[in-house]
């Protein structure tokens, strides 16, 4: 295995297969954690390693961030005439909204016990940071629509993980990632019948927040709120929606 083999295994995925580039990138990122593991435990020369600086170099194609509008939300806001799975896909999207954008896997293992006098508390699964925000009124909706079924306050806000072991963390990830699929199954339902027509899922709460906050919001508060630990995170996740500067310039050189 050496870097012509590799490229030449890339450039067969992406124009015989027809694969995405992303896709063939995931291929390459399983070779080189196999090889390294190969490196780590039985000590397979490095002279040959084909990743790095010079040889094959893994870089993930940058992904398109759209995000609804002020108006698209309030679409989801104020929707009729859903079926009880959708109302609840819905509101498992504005609870992440609402909060900038929560990752679903933190959304879905909502507790009552996490809201202490009007502030949510939570730990979030991705880098374990303890988020404390105010409860926006419209979070504070959502919870009155859920409060009948609670009955401890350990309960999960939402329904998809009862009698799942939270304490499993390889059967959690697993029950998480279908519990996404169908929520985003109809959520699509949902923007189909709202005629909203950008792609709507559950990942998109948070580039919603990040579409409507644009340049309005100071960099270093939007680091907080999103819970990056660097703000170059921010400012690259943020310029994806930052666009009037650009605007601005496009249309002074063009309008004459």
């Amino acid at each position: 295995m050496d870097v012509t083999l590799l490229k030449d295994f890339k450039a067969h995925l992406l124009h015989e297969r027809k694969v995405a580039e992303r896709t063939a990138i995931n291929y390459l990122l399983l070779i080189r954690t196999i090889y390294n593991f190969a490196r780590k435990e039985y000590h397979v020369d490095d002279r040959n390693y084909p990743f790095g600086e010079g040889k094959i170099r893994i870089k993930f194609p940058e992904s398109e961030k759209i995000g609804l509008n002020r108006e698209e939300v309030q679409l989801l806001e104020t929707a009729e005439g859903l079926t009880p799975a959708q109302k609840h896909a819905v509101n498992t999207w504005l609870m992440s909204f609402y909060y900038a954008g929560i990752r679903v896997a933190d959304v879905l293992q909502l507790k009552w016990s996490d809201f202490i006098d009007n502030r949510l508390y939570y730990r979030m699964g991705k880098n374990k940071k303890l988020v404390s925000l105010a409860n926006p009124e419209k979070v504070e909706k959502i919870l009155d629509y859920y409060a009948s079924k609670r009955k401890k306050k350990d309960d999960l806000i939402f329904h998809y993980l009862e009698g799942t072991n939270l304490k499993d963390e390889k059967r959690l990830a697993t029950r998480i990632k279908t519990i996404n699929r169908n929520l985003n199954r109809r959520l699509e339902i949902v923007a189909e019948k709202l005629g909203i027509e950008k792609k709507l899922s559950m990942h998109i709460a948070r580039h919603s927040f990040g579409n409507i906050s644009g340049d309005k919001i100071p960099i270093q508060m939007l680091q907080k709120l999103y819970r990056h630990s660097s703000i170059t995170t921010t400012v690259n996740y943020q310029s994806n929606f930052m666009h009037k500067e650009a605007d601005d310039a496009l249309e002074s050189v063009i309008n004459f």
